[in-house]
């Protein structure tokens, strides 16, 4: 019988075999997967994986320039060698790296490097020493209150806290020049241009920047613009300045709301700062197309830029660099003569009193540097920005504040004489002697005792010599509001920033009435004194002032004016009350004082035979020292004699008003006579200026050079 033969058994374990078999399920299930995402949703996929971003970048444009009535050009722009830098991405490493390369072939100035940067590039170069300063304890402490970025935060604040003098020290100059260009590269925004350096690129890095722009990634040369004042240092106060290093931090996210870019140039002040919205011009618009990763795939052009818009303004530079040169020649000569060792300063406004515009606005101050040279400085601000007590020019305001409340009627007269109130020092006018006055003559002589009666009747007081005086508070206010018709005590409106008010006195003594209305106890600046005088110029309109005349499309290419965009237009802020026989009484007072022999400032005008008539009011006024030295001075500052004028002519039909106001002009004594020397100067330059220009010349040099001196021994009012 044959034997069985034995079944020969599998060398693959049953558990292999359904191993094998999860597998091939597992892939099974896959494939149909991937199949199904492939059918269904593959087209959704691969549109993303080809998804890109449209980012719209501004690139900033020219400035609207600014030019005179005339057609000068008093603000260009003129260009300038560039290096910017444009993130597309990058990580810090590699800007840290192209900031090295960058710092080899430019001069980076570092001032602007601050402890906080150095401190976190020695971190970034010294990560393991940095990291030692915080030690394990202290970190599994922290994670006791802290977790995540908190605690990541904490632990770098100690790091940079535990930093070292002598570790900071360490950093070369080379190190500080890439920290301050890497702090540039970083303080952009993606895909925006950051200047890096704009100021004194020379041609040499120029060239070789521009050479190596292939291993520089995000860093190019271009053109940027420098704001240039044709006239120097003439007027630049009032023009205003423009940033240097981009947007200020103070005002950053102002301007970053209004589609401003970090490195934009803005006006910081005055007539740049006011315009702005004008002067800054319409950007240039790229897009730039980029892939997921911010890779830059295309850089499509929207739009061109526009120039910025032009402003017109209403000064006359002629006018005013003649005006400046007065005033510079008239403070030195004043202050030639003995007692006037505070005269430091002096400012004149030139207005045309029917439009508002301002035809002049100059100022000068007399400085000390450090190493004790004395230098004039301008200070055209200084007519709106700073307000002293102006004396007897305000007394036309009095005159119709008089008329007004009753308390004065045309033609009425007062004996001049002094005023003693009981327990004060007698109040009297400049000279003794100047009899019965009227209205008129009380301006044309400047009577303050007829202003000191006018204000007692409107305080409701009777006065009797040597005798208490009581006068109703309400007087103050009358007065006040009187003056304010005029623009004295609250601001005119120019176009400009920061504009002065001026100060009340908080004292309701009767006598503070009385110095009240004749100019002795509020402020006021010049601007002011040129609003009022103006008003009484055009016969009661009080005329907003204002510095740009007209805004107007850019510069044509053949250098014409562009096209008008808008206009100022006069202003009148409001009419002064009273009859019109009142102010013409005013103005007939103000005639006299230049015209007639006994006014206060006929040796310059009328005794002289002027081609032209004009009229006016001086003003001379007892004050409290409270300049730049007041510090020497303790507690009891010195008397000192403020000097002002105002005028307008000619006085039938004016075309131009004036104020001028020389504060601290002399302490005690003879004093001088700057007002009126530049009043007359000031008038004579504007009729020569125009003389010139009608017979077709426009030589700013004037016959005011030839103008004979004010009578050295006449008696200031």
């Amino acid at each position: 019988m044959k034997q069985k033969k034995k079944k020969k058994k599998s060398h693959v374990p049953f558990r292999l075999n359904i191993l094998f078999f999860i597998v091939f399920v597992l892939f099974s299930v896959l494939i149909l997967r991937l199949g199904f995402v492939q059918i269904v949703y593959g087209d959704d996929y691969r549109r993303e994986i080809e998804r890109t971003e449209d980012i719209t970048v501004n690139n900033p444009v020219p400035r609207g320039k600014m030019i005179d009535r005339t057609g000068k050009i008093i603000v260009d722009n003129t260009p300038q060698n560039a290096i910017t830098y444009t993130n597309s991405g990058a990580k810090q490493d590699e800007m840290l790296k192209i900031a090295a390369r960058l710092a080899v072939l430019i001069e980076k100035d570092t001032d602007k490097v601050q402890e906080r940067d150095k401190k976190d590039y020695w971190i970034i170069n010294n990560l393991e020493r940095a990291d030692e300063k915080v030690t394990e304890k202290e970190i599994d402490k922290l994670k006791e209150k802290l977790e995540g970025k908190e605690l990541d935060k904490e632990i770098y604040r100690l790091k940079l806290e535990r930093i070292t003098e002598e570790e900071l020290n360490e950093l070369t100059d080379f190190d500080l020049e890439v920290l301050a260009i890497y702090r540039d590269f970083s303080s952009g925004y993606a895909l925006t241009p950051q200047i890096v350096k704009n100021k004194d690129v020379t041609d040499e890095e120029f060239a070789i920047v521009s050479e190596n722009l292939q291993l520089l990634p995000g860093v190019d040369t271009t053109t940027d613009w420098e704001r240039y004042y044709t006239f120097g240092d003439t007027l630049k106060s009032v023009l205003g300045s423009v940033s240097d290093d981009g947007l200020p931090a103070e005002q950053l996210d102002y301007y970053l709301a209004r589609d401003y870019s970090r490195n934009d140039r803005v006006g910081k002040s005055q007539i740049e700062k006011q315009y702005e919205d004008v002067l800054h011009g319409q950007k240039a618009k790229v897009k730039n197309v980029t892939d997921k990763g911010g890779k830059v795939l295309e850089t499509i052009p929207i739009s061109e830029g526009k120039r910025g818009k032009d402003l017109v303004l209403s000064i006359d530079m002629d006018f005013q660099i003649a005006n400046e040169k007065i005033i510079e020649e008239e403070l030195l000569a004043a202050k030639s003569i003995g007692g006037t060792s505070l005269l430091d300063r002096a400012y004149v406004v030139a207005m045309d009193p029917w439009t508002g515009e301002i035809l002049s606005m100059a100022g000068k101050r007399i400085v000390k540097k450090e190493n004790g040279e004395r230098v004039i400085i301008d200070d055209a601000l200084g007519n709106i920005q700073t307000t002293y007590n102006v004396g007897s020019t305000v007394k036309g305001a009095t005159i119709m504040a008089g008329f007004n409340a009753g308390a004065i009627s045309p033609g009425d007269t007062y004996l001049d004489t002094p005023v003693k109130i009981k327990g004060t020092q007698p109040k009297k006018s400049w000279r003794s002697g100047l009899g019965v006055m009227n209205d008129i003559t009380a301006l044309q002589y400047s009577s303050n005792v007829y202003m000191f009666q006018t204000a007692i009747n409107i305080g409701g007081g009777t006065y009797q010599y040597d005798r208490p005086l009581r006068l109703d508070d309400e007087g103050f206010d009358i007065i006040r509001d009187s003056f304010a018709q005029f623009g004295l005590g609250i601001k005119t409106g120019i176009d400009l920033p920061n504009e002065q008010s001026g100060f009340k006195g908080s004292g309701i003594k009767p006598g503070f009435m009385l110095d009240l209305a004749i100019g002795q106890y509020d402020t006021y600046s010049n601007m002011q004194l040129a609003q009022y005088v103006s008003t009484i110029a055009n016969g009661g309109n009080r005329m907003e002032p204002h510095i740009v005349k007209e805004i107007r499309e850019p510069l044509m290419e053949n250098g014409e004016i562009g096209p008008i965009i808008q206009e100022i237009a006069p202003k009148v802020l409001n009419q002064i009350e009273g009859k019109e026989e009142w102010l013409g009484r005013v103005q007939e007072g103000f005639r006299k004082v230049t015209q007639e022999p006994g006014g206060t400032a006929y040796s310059s005008f009328g005794a002289k035979g002027k081609d032209y008539k004009s009229a006016g009011k001086t003003g001379t006024a007892q004050a409290s020292y409270d300049g730049p030295e007041r510090s020497k001075f303790g507690k009891i500052p010195p008397e000192v004699i403020n000097l002002s004028y105002v005028g307008y002519a000619p006085y039938d039909n004016p075309e131009i008003a004036i104020s001028i106001i020389v504060p601290w002009a002399y302490q005690g004594g003879k004093g001088h006579y700057a007002n009126r020397m530049i009043a007359e100067r000031v008038m004579d330059t504007y009729f020569e200026l125009k003389k010139q220009r009608q017979q077709g010349t426009d030589d700013a040099s004037t016959s005011e050079e030839n103008t004979a001196d004010t009578k050295e021994n006449e008696e200031i009012e």
